[in-house]
This record gives C-alpha cells, structure tokens and sequence, in this order.
C-alpha cells in the first residue's frame, strides 16, 4: 500500500469513527435506555430491523420490541401511539393514514415473482407478469411450463407495501385489483402457501425469501434477482424499504434517532449481509427512477393512474384470511379488510343456494362498500372478480367465486348429516371451511392435514366426531 493510499485510509477511518461519535452524542439524550415498539411489514423486519436492531441494542442505545404483521398494521400503530416506528415495503400511499407521517428511505429490495422450487418455468417478461395479474394469462403452459392453471396469490392486506408496489409498476396504480385468488395475510404467509403448490406464484423480496430452498424467484426479462443486477438497475422490479415514524408520537426524539443509526456503517454493514442495499448505496437507482417507470408501462402497455387510494376497493376480495390474523397484531384497517373478505363469501354463499333454501336468510345482509361482483363464467379459484367503474373497467370473468362452487358441492357431496364432505376439482380448505362455516385450522386437526394440498375425491370430516 502506497503511503498516499494509506494517508487516505487513514483519514477516511478516521472520519467514520468522528461521525459515529457525533451521531452518538447528539442522540445519546434522546436514545439511550429507551425501549421501541417496531410494527410493520414481514418483508421491513425480517430484512431490515432485524439486522439493525441487534446493532442499536449492542451500541446501548436500548432495546426495541418486533411486531412483525403487515404494512396497514404498522402504519395505524405509529398514527395512534400504539408503536413508536413502523415498516413499509412502499412509500406513503397518499391516504390520509399517511398524511402526518415521515417515510424514511434505508434501503433498496428487489421485488420477486415467486414460485415452487419444482415449477420449470425459470423466467417471465415483464408483459407476462402483468397479463397474469390482469387475468389474461392462466395456465403455465402459456408461459413456457407445464399444463396447469397458475394459481396466484396475493396479500389481502389494505396498501400492502410488496403488493402496493408491485402494481404501481406494472400498472401505474398501487391500489389496481388484481386477478389473484388466493389471499394472504402478510408476505411470510403467502411464502409458506406458495412453498406447497408447484403451481403458485406470488410476489415477494429477494433478501425475504434468501436461503429458502423451497421456493423460487422468477427472473424478468431474462436478468435474474440478486444484489448485484438490483445494484445495476439492470433487474427493474426494485423498491425502497422504509421506516415510518409519527413527528408527534410520545417517542418521536428517540424513534427518529433509531433512523438516523440505520443509516450509519455499522447499520449499514448489517444490511449487506442480508442481501439488501442500503438506500445510500443506490443513488443511482433513485436517479433512474422516473426514466425505469416509464419504461415498464410502455413495456406492459399501462398507464400511470393518479386516482386516490380511498376510492379502490381491497383488492379481489372472496378468500379468508389466515387463522393467526385473530391473534397478530392488527389495526382497524386490517380488520375492516376481514370484515369484508367474511362478508363477501356469506354473500357468495347466499347466492350459491337453491332458491327454496334462500327464504331462510332473510335475514342475513353484507356487502363490500365499492364493489360489484363481475360474471360468474368460467368459475374457478377461491376469489371474487372486482369491477369498480370508478377504478377499474376490466373483467376479470376467469377469477370468481370458488366459494360458489365449494357451496354447491357441498350440498351434493356432504353425507352422514353433513359430517363429512368429498372434494371435488378446484376446492380448497378455505373454500370449504367458508361453505360449511369452520375455520381451516379445525380442518386440518380434524383431518389430520400438514398442508392445505387436497387432491379430488378425498373424503374430509367436517366435525371431531
């Protein structure tokens, strides 16, 4: 090493060492001994707080609580106090929600199409991932695979930061319904269900799926995820990560100042080993930022859309959400959006009924504020179509309602008074939990069920008798 070389090290070591003590300084008032509440996305904790938070405790500063649910979960806490800084795979949607809130880039992710590790398809274009989520493309075969329907999952989650940001690429509007039946409440969940269906696809990060062998990320265009093409801007599906925090919360000093130090080297450090980016290192990413967007809705043949989120419906409600939801933590958003999916297959399920059997639920009302249920042609899948003339004039008539089909079936297949049921093709657990009012958990411990894989003709008790 030159001594002109060392000189520098020298120096630049130097200046590091100077900043960190500063930045400990000047946030040592406001830090140290504190206790943080973190809620937010499973993609945000699992990529980026648990990296960081090890590194803040060991520096003194404190220690910070994970909640790790989903993105409306985190937002809401901060909002009302309930946490002191949220994740986000998105930034601020423009919702009221988010108005008072600072949104706070830390890192880059690379958002990927997920599938099976057996699935043989190994690439998609961009306009081939749009199509599938648009309901226009179905069946693997016409993407280069097997002959099989892809079966597309989704988080139902209002404003879900991987799902919001997704669809603002490929269709100019976060909040666009998509044709997805299977929902999830977070990513992680959506993972486990992808990871038991050679068919599944859904949408993940890359450092939130790193060292799962079970699953498999997708390349675009031909240009496979990893840190070094997502550094580049050569793999374009990429998205801030960010922390969220409220100027007015009764923590704000100290929730700002765990910010600040996950911007600092150590934090950043801890970031490249968990295959993310720190937000700094890609300036090059956000410069191009605008020019890439463009790009991608002339590639897909979509527009940006400037309409505000209030006025779009969850997208594609129909499925259930998972058995946990009603013990994570959660927020009025969250739990307005189940509100709604379990209104929906009720309505779903009145509408499958003979009509001698409908008298007996005179009763019964529910709707989805916002949405009109499309055609039932071709009927498959466990969801409903969406088609909201204030947002969206597609139909998707190929996803519908397989809770219609499960209701159906059940009234021919059940036997021994209704305590058993045959599946019949295209049911799901969910489906027939939802037809026979159980809950999946109760299906799966009655039947002795690891997974949610059914296969036709299979015999199913309904009951623990």
């Amino acid at each position: 090493m030159s001594a002109r070389h060392a000189a520098l090290l020298s120096a630049a070591l130097l200046g590091a060492c100077l900043a960190t003590a500063a930045f400990a300084r000047s946030h040592a008032h406001a830090a140290h001994g504190a206790s943080l509440i973190w809620r937010g996305d499973d993609v945000t904790a699992h990529s980026v707080v648990n990296e960081v938070a090890p590194v803040w405790e060991r520096a003194g500063h404190g220690h910070v609580q994970l909640q790790p649910f989903n993105t409306a979960s985190g937002i809401d806490a901060v909002t009302s106090g309930q946490a002191d800084v949220a994740g986000s795979a998105r930034a601020s949607d423009g919702s009221a929600e988010d108005a008072n809130l600072v949104f706070t880039p830390v890192a880059w992710d690379a958002l990927v199409m997920i599938t099976n590790a057996s699935n043989p398809v190994r690439s998609l274009t961009l306009k081939q991932v749009h199509d599938i989520y648009y309901g226009k493309i179905h069946n693997w075969s016409e993407v280069g695979g097997r002959d099989a329907p892809i079966d597309v999952y989704a988080v139902a989650s209002p404003g879900d930061g991987v799902e919001f940001s997704l669809r603002q690429l490929l269709f100019g509007r976060g909040n666009q319904p998509v044709a997805a039946p299977r929902l999830y409440v977070n990513t992680r969940k959506l993972e486990d269900g992808v990871a038991l269906n050679p068919d599944g696809l859904g949408a993940s990060t890359l450092s939130d799926i790193r060292g799962n062998p079970k699953l498999k990320a997708l390349a675009i265009n031909g240009v496979a995820p990893s840190v070094a093409n997502l550094a580049d801007g050569s793999y374009v599906l990429f998205s801030p990560l960010y922390l969220v925090t409220n100027p007015r919360g009764p923590k704000a000093a100290e929730a700002q100042a765990f910010v600040d130090f996950a911007q600092t080297a150590p934090a950043q450090a801890a970031l490249r080993r968990h295959a993310v980016l720190p937000f700094r290192d890609g300036s090059a990413l956000a410069s191009m930022d605008r020019s890439r967007r463009r790009r991608i809705l002339a590639e897909v043949g979509a527009r940006a859309s400037h309409i505000a989120p209030a006025a779009t419906p969850v997208s594609a409600p129909g499925a259930t959400y998972a058995d946990r939801v009603a013990v994570a933590p959660t927020s009025p958003r969250t739990l307005a959006a189940r509100q709604a999916l379990e209104q929906r297959a009720a309505k779903d399920r009145a509408a499958a009924m003979p009509a001698n059997e409908k008298t007996r639920l005179s009763g019964v009302s529910g709707s989805v504020a916002g949405t009109s249920v499309s055609s039932l042609a071709h009927a498959s899948g466990a969801a409903t179509t969406v088609n909201d003339p204030k947002t969206s004039g597609t139909d998707f008539s190929r996803v519908t309602a397989g809770a219609n089909s499960a209701a159906r079936s059940a009234d021919r297949s059940a036997d021994r008074g209704g305590k058993t049921y045959r599946v019949a093709k295209g049911d799901t657990l969910a489906s027939i939990a939802r037809a026979h009012d159980l809950d999946v958990a109760r299906l799966r411990d009655w039947n002795h069920l690891t997974g949610n894989r059914l296969r036709p003709g299979q015999r199913l008790r309904l009951s623990r008798d």
